[in-house]
């Protein structure tokens, strides 16, 4: 079968799939079924093979104990490419029965189309009311298949479940005490324990296979600086103040593009969007003037940094004239975040200012190690500077103290830890490398305005 005719028929098959509320098996005769199920296998193994899917099923398993399925774009399993656990008892009682395997079937494909329209995992109860996640298989702008995972429960059987999973599969030909008892041995994974999965498992996935999810990488950037955006605007609006323009987090930003540093740069700028967008709601003109302001501010600390200034000038005329063409605050901010990491990456390629290149390893080093008990000497030492020499280089040049950065790196963790880990805020404040909990609190407190505990429970609770 010639590569068009493969390429025709998996979009006729998504397509009419998704319209067709009975599924393929009215639509296709089984000889072209099996013909176009077999392209579909080939096509996605000519991208992803066995032995990919070896290192990921390891790499997967290590951290979570959950099965995967790949499927090709039509929804069929793709033999040698699941695991041995990937469909539990509970599923095959319910696949057992015919109209429940067309139902499964529709529901992958229902979860394809949606995660790859969206280009990020995408969870849901599937039909029989279990969890399923779908992490998208793409290369550029062509979809492949998906990885299937989960088919476990949010929280501990009960009658509340046990109602829904009847009433969802009421009609089918199925043993209901087997189907219950099945249910009852299903794994109970926490919400936030699936999101850290699908997380790790796209990244993961993309990593080892080496394909370009260009378009899937572009909607999550986007997806993330607007979740980013807007828990600062919510911080802001719990705080119940007015937000004054953080220049100090400016400054810090300015000072990582000077010296092509990335961590936390892309944090640091989705702050300031933030505030910019909590001080003019919904004003797109107020937001492009803000931003082409960024812009300028960025592009003359790569040129401090040592990137040509001419390069810098045309670098600079193309993201304003694209900002200022651009009609959705997700789509501006979102190009201005590419402006950051082009920045970052021509410093990076034409580093050549002896004094930055000579604070660049304290930057890394406090970044690589702010979760330990650091001295001013620890720092120097990475460096081969005196204390003195580094503190007045690195004040020169990030328009910040070494103290000062180093604690900025560290709340802005703590943060992270507050909002996404279990974790205590003792346990926090010892992982992020303080080790007196009443100066951790004042100093969260004196940068975040509210202490730890309060900053997770207006993020958490609001």
């Amino acid at each position: 079968m010639s590569f068009l005719l493969v390429f025709l028929y998996n979009n006729i098959l998504l397509k009419t799939a998704l319209l067709s509320p009975e599924g393929l098996g009215d639509i296709f005769n089984p000889v072209l079924m099996y013909s176009i199920n077999m392209a579909n296998e080939i096509k996605l193994k000519d991208f992803v093979t066995s032995k990919h899917f070896a290192t990921i099923q390891k790499g997967f398993a290590k951290h979570f104990q959950l099965g995967l399925e790949t499927t090709g774009i039509d929804g069929s399993e793709i033999r040698g490419m699941c695991t041995d656990d990937c469909h539990p008892e509970f599923c095959k009682i319910v696949r057992s029965s015919p109209n429940g395997a067309k139902r499964c079937r529709q529901n992958r494909l229902r979860s394809l189309n949606i995660s790859i329209e969206s280009g990020q995992p995408y969870t849901s109860l599937c039909h029989a009311g279990i969890v399923l996640i779908c992490v998208p298989v793409m290369d550029h702008q062509t979809p492949l298949g998906g990885l299937f995972f989960g088919k476990c429960l949010w929280e501990q059987f009960n009658e509340t479940i046990e109602a829904d999973i009847l009433k969802r599969l009421r009609g089918l030909r199925i043993n209901k005490d087997r189907l219950i008892n099945a249910a009852r041995k299903l794994p109970v994974v926490s919400g936030r324990r699936i999101h850290d999965a699908a997380e790790f498992l796209f990244i993961l996935f993309y990593e080892i296979t080496g394909l370009d999810p260009c378009v899937i990488h572009w909607r999550r950037q986007r997806t993330k600086q607007q979740s980013e955006i807007s828990e600062v605007i919510q911080q802001s609006k719990k705080l119940g103040i007015e937000m004054q323009y953080p220049y100090q987090s400016e400054r810090e930003l300015i000072g990582k593009v000077k010296i092509g540093n990335r961590i936390g740069a892309n944090e640091i700028l989705n702050s300031l969007l933030g505030t910019i967008m909590f001080q003019n709601p919904g004003d797109l003109n107020i937001l492009k003037a803000r931003l082409v302001e960024l812009l300028s501010v960025l592009s003359r600390a790569a040129v401090e940094g040592g990137v040509d200034i001419n390069l810098l000038l045309e670098k600079n005329l193309y993201y304003i004239g694209k900002v200022m063409n651009l009609n959705t605050q997700e789509d501006i901010c979102a190009w201005l975040n590419n402006a950051l990491n082009d920045f970052i990456e021509s410093v990076q390629s034409s580093l050549d200012n002896r004094k930055i290149s000579r604070i660049k390893p304290a930057v890394d080093f406090i970044d690589a190690n702010f979760d330990q008990p650091l001295s001013l000497n620890d720092i120097a030492a990475a460096t081969f500077l005196s204390v003195s020499r580094l503190a007045h280089l690195f004040k020169e040049e990030m328009g910040i103290t070494l103290i000062d950065y180093l604690t900025n790196v560290r709340i802005r963790h703590a943060k992270q830890m507050l909002l996404a880990t279990d974790k205590n805020c003792t346990e926090v404040c010892f992982s992020v490398g303080y080790n007196n909990q009443s100066y951790f609190t004042r100093t969260f407190k004196s940068i975040v305005g509210m202490t730890p505990r309060q900053f997770r429970e207006n993020n958490l609770n609001g």
